[in-house]
């Protein structure tokens, strides 16, 4: 069918709305509420429009298309309609631009500034709601919500339910944290990823960043996930296809850092540790499988709180940053003669969930943190521009020795599929003691929500896998395995959908083209590695062959266990 908007025609079909033709076509239409991985809520009637021989205005996110449609996006009416509109959401939302991370590139206030309205038009009626602190991870502050409903309904979707809204005081809806004892938040931070007012943000860091960065008597150390280098650019409004490592570490530097790691190498270990365990189990089967990956702090903590009986089955080996932060504080700290104590790692991670994991106290060394404070992508590119550094015009640099090489295995890492991948190019050399003839392991890649697969090896065995992306999808399949407990023999989930690249701490917005764009980049510079196997990796030898032999020791900085937890909100 055709339809004009704004006297141009278009094409269109059945069931779409004036929404999707508009921005499709890119006409831009204002709207808040509006997201293309949630349902049509059009409750904050910011996408009004016109419709030719119709009374009243329309919502453009939910109205279907007709053919020979005429709408009109812009006019008196329409202006009015959302300036009034705009004033009312500020009457709940309090503002506090200076101190929020989207606030570069935050909706609201942009469309503040177009209509040019009085933000304190209206009292804010929500001034004196409450701070909430979610496993030192998630913030929301309840004074900001504008009652959009996106993160009940993401976090529902993720299986979680922790979010939900109630009726107030004053019988208007209140979104707050649920009171039933059998929820619990696992810190994902989808709902971060899909508020478009700021309301709920990760607790940030930077305060306690920037201290250890100006103190003399500090060694800070800096490392960085591989979902990181192609996402944040968008910050910055640079294309998805560029890799900004050398940029990256440029600009940490520029920020007073004295070494850059890459948790690329931290990756590597995580994959040659893994395979080894995943190897062990299937040889034993039986009650050995299904392994489980661990490298996601909020899969682990639903699986410890949800459905603790699969806990022992959670791969012990630690996440990359972890492991890394484990070995800069050993084995570095004595290679340059540095007291443990004076090193601050900071990670760089797509992930709200990594502030809750380094709080693990299961994973201290010796009574040390391996990581010190966890900053997400989005507040990264926060620190860059309170302190102007142009990340598009930096020269790239090189991450510092000997955690700087890695292979094209650990690159994927940001990609729903990427640990499994890598660790079965990895298993498949521990088993045979020959290399996979053909590295990529396509079944297990996408963006599909569960992807399942088999695995021959030479000695007959099958492996049956599955890789799954969002935390609702990981509750389909573990309802699955409580029903049939051999119905996998190695499952991979994030809790994100895409993965890591699709995190919680990743710049917004983020839709599945987005997610899509940043997971082919990372697939790109693996194929184009000149190493595409963690066990291939230079550093990978020398430490096992040395450091590492000893096995104290290498469980200490690799290892960890897991076990059932309790509802930690206690709000």
């Amino acid at each position: 069918m055709n339809i004009t908007i704004n006297n141009q025609t278009f094409s269109a079909t059945q069931g779409q709305t004036i929404g999707e033709v508009a921005w499709r076509n890119g006409i831009k239409i204002p709207a808040l509420c509006f997201h293309p991985d949630l349902k049509i809520k059009a409750n904050c009637r910011i996408c009004v429009v016109e419709i030719k021989g119709r009374v009243g205005l329309f919502t453009a996110c939910s109205t279907l298309v007709e053919d020979g449609m005429e709408i009109l996006t812009e006019s008196e009416a329409i202006a009015e309609a959302r300036l009034t509109n705009l004033e009312l959401l500020f009457a709940q939302h309090q503002e506090e631009c200076d101190d929020c991370v989207i606030s570069h590139n935050c909706t609201l206030l942009k469309l503040a500034r177009d209509y040019k309205i009085n933000i304190n038009q209206y009292p804010d009626r929500k001034k004196d709601f409450p701070v909430h602190k979610f496993g030192g991870a998630i913030e929301f502050n309840a004074s900001k919500c504008i009652d959009c409903g996106n993160c009940t309904e993401v976090c529902h979707n993720q299986g979680v339910d922790f979010l939900e809204t109630k009726k107030g005081a004053d019988n208007l809806p209140v979104v707050g944290p649920t009171k039933d004892k059998t929820k619990d938040c696992i810190y994902c931070g989808q709902c971060v990823a899909h508020c478009p007012v700021g309301a709920i943000e990760a607790v940030g860091e930077f305060e306690e960043v920037e201290e250890p960065i100006k103190n003399p008597a500090q060694t800070v150390v800096v490392q960085f996930a591989p979902a990181v280098r192609t996402a944040i650019g968008e910050a910055f409004d640079l294309p998805y296809t560029l890799d900004l490592e050398g940029k990256l570490v440029a600009g940490l530097r520029k920020l007073g850092v004295n070494f850059v790691f890459d948790v690329n190498v931290g990756a590597d270990f995580t994959t040659f540790e893994e395979a080894e365990e995943c190897v062990e189990c299937v040889k034993e089967g039986g009650d050995k499988l299904p392994v489980l990956t661990s490298c996601c702090p909020s899969w682990v903590k639903y699986i410890e709180f949800n459905y603790p009986q699969f806990a022992g089955h959670l791969a012990t080996t630690r996440s990359p940053h972890i492991i890394l932060g484990g070995l800069i504080k050993t084995y570095w700290a004595q290679k340059q003669k540095i007291d443990p104590q004076k090193i601050t790692v900071i990670s760089i991670m797509p992930c709200t969930a990594k502030k809750y994991e380094i709080r693990r106290p299961e994973l201290a060394i010796d009574g040390l943190k391996p990581v010190d404070n966890v900053l997400t992508t989005r507040e990264l590119a926060h620190l860059f521009r309170k302190n102007n550094i142009d990340l598009a015009n930096l020269a790239p640099e090189k991450c510092d020795d000997p955690f700087g090489e890695y292979s094209g295995a650990a690159v994927i890492y940001g990609a729903s599929g990427g640990v499994m991948e890598s660790a079965l190019r990895t298993a498949y050399f521990k088993m045979t003691g020959t290399e996979l003839p053909g590295v990529d392991f396509k079944a297990v890649r996408g963006m599909e929500g569960i992807k399942k697969a088999q695995v021959d090896l030479p000695d007959g065995k099958k492996v049956k896998i599955v890789v799954v992306s969002g935390n609702g999808n990981a509750k389909k399949i573990m309802d699955e395995l409580v029903k049939d407990p051999h119905a996998y023999d190695y499952v991979e989930v994030m809790s994100c959908p895409g993965g890591c690249i699709g995190g919680g701490g990743q710049p917004l917005p983020t839709n599945a083209h987005i997610r899509q764009q940043r997971a082919q980049m990372l697939y790109q510079l693996d194929k184009t590695h000149k190493n595409r196997l963690a066990h291939q990796n230079p550093i990978i030898k020398e430490m096992y062959g040395g450091f590492l032999k000893d096995e104290a020791l290498r469980r200490k900085i690799m290892q960890t266990k897991f076990g059932r937890k309790n509802r930690e909100w206690e709000g």
